[in-house]
């Protein structure tokens, strides 16, 4: 079991960037495929990236490409999302997510582990 805690998040300015973290619990969580997902107020909670166990392998939502970077480092028990050239429509609460799917994975039922969120903010 994985415990997991975001940090990072805040208001800023469109086309500014943020970084986000997500602290895990636990000696297994280089096992885990990790991923990143963000609620905006009135909608579904959606994919934005996901990363392998080895942070080899990263997959990423349409809407993100390009502008955001998912990494890992497993001595660290963290994950990041680094978001560049944010836009208004980027405002959502952020949660990570573990699980054990063998490939980076965008449905939210292959995460078994999720974090609390954190609110980022991008104002216009």
């Amino acid at each position: 079991q994985v415990q997991l805690v975001e940090s990072g998040g805040g208001l800023v300015q469109a086309g500014g960037s943020l970084r986000l973290s997500c602290a895990a619990s636990g000696r297994t969580f280089g096992t885990y495929t990790m991923g990143w997902f963000r609620q905006a107020p009135g909608k579904e909670r959606e994919f934005v990236a996901a990363i392998s166990w080895s942070g080899g392998s990263t997959y990423y939502a349409d809407s993100v490409k390009g502008r955001f970077t998912i990494s890992r480092d497993n001595a660290k028990n963290t994950m990041y999302l680094q978001m560049n050239s944010l836009k208004p429509e980027d405002t959502a609460v952020y949660y990570c997510a573990a699980g054990s799917t063998r490939i980076p994975a965008r449905r939210q039922r292959d995460y078994a582990y999720w974090g609390q969120g954190t609110q980022v903010t991008v104002s216009s």
